[in-house]
């Protein structure tokens, strides 16, 4: 109940100077996304139609994240609202109904068939491209009825991305297939990857579950450790959004090498590797086949 207090109390005094603002200073269309990499999907769909605001930012984490009342002010401002959906955004429930927000709310996941991992259903759906197309038009058919004087732009922009991403799926799906058979376990920190691992063939293991809140108990991580002695792993990799160390102590304790950085739950800031959707999946891929062995080649 305190941050649901602290956000109450923040926004009732950001609402009153809201009230001072002359009625025309919002004309524009606003859009808020609940994190970074639906927010770049968002803003390659409409372009420079409207003004696009992510709460939870590059390199951070969504399942921990704690809304401020920036971002409640944000919320209650906007006209249209993206979320992922399947559990993801744990926060995003209260942020959207304490904003007091007449937005609509948009599931971006719409259509997509969930991933099980360890029983529980994985939110990583972007992890596979061809749901990534799948956000695309959710995206496009809701900015469509938003703004229906530029839904003839929306779909053309729409249209555009899914076909670098389509491309990008087959370029991926032919080098991933190439990789031989002992060279398809991977292990990162948390499990944010099933639905690449559905799509493409692979194995991800993590000592931590799908949520990066939870902690892995001392038996499991063990049994982790024990399971790679034995049967191996091509290689493990940090992630942006979490401490390095737990996979650098696998990695002491197994003798697998540290393969690099995957972005798995957000963007990187200005000026890193995966500034887009795509650029941030054209890494993961190319980080993965270093360290895999282009099968391909």
């Amino acid at each position: 109940m305190t941050l649901l207090k602290s956000l109450a109390a923040g926004f009732l005094a950001t609402s009153l100077i809201a009230a001072a603002v002359p009625a025309g200073a919002h004309d524009d269309v606003k859009i808020v996304a609940s994190f970074s990499i639906l927010g770049d999907m968002v803003e390659q769909v409409v372009g420079e139609h409207a003004e696009v605001t992510t709460i939870v930012g590059p390199d951070a984490d969504a399942h921990v994240y704690q809304p401020s009342v920036a971002d409640a002010r944000a919320v209650a401002e906007a006209d249209v609202i993206f979320v992922n959906g399947l559990g993801f955004e744990t926060w995003s429930d209260t942020l959207i109904s304490e904003s007091g927000t007449e937005a609509t709310v948009h599931i971006a996941t719409e259509g997509v068939t969930p991933v099980k991992v360890g029983g529980e259903t994985d939110p990583h759906a972007w992890n596979s491209l061809s749901n990534g197309v799948l956000y695309v038009r959710n995206i496009a058919d809701a900015m469509s009825e938003a703004m229906p004087d530029h839904a003839d732009d929306f779909k053309a922009n729409a249209d555009a991305y899914i076909a670098k991403l389509k491309a990008l799926d087959t370029e991926t799906r032919a080098r991933l297939a190439a990789l031989p058979e002992d060279r398809r376990t991977v292990v990162t920190a948390h499990d944010a990857f099933g639905y690449l691992a559905d799509a493409y063939g692979l194995t991800f293991l993590a000592p931590v579950g799908i949520d990066t809140e939870a902690e892995p108990s001392a038996r499991d991580l063990a049994a982790l450790i024990a399971q790679l002695k034995e049967e191996g792993a091509a290689a493990l990799f940090v992630e942006n959004i979490t401490s390095p160390a737990l996979v650098q102590q696998i990695s002491d304790e197994t003798g697998i090498a540290i393969g690099g950085r995957l972005y798995s739950d957000a963007l990187s800031e200005r000026g890193g590797p995966a500034t887009g959707y795509l650029a941030m999946f054209q890494h993961n891929l190319g980080t993965l086949l270093d360290a895999l062995g282009d099968g391909s080649s």
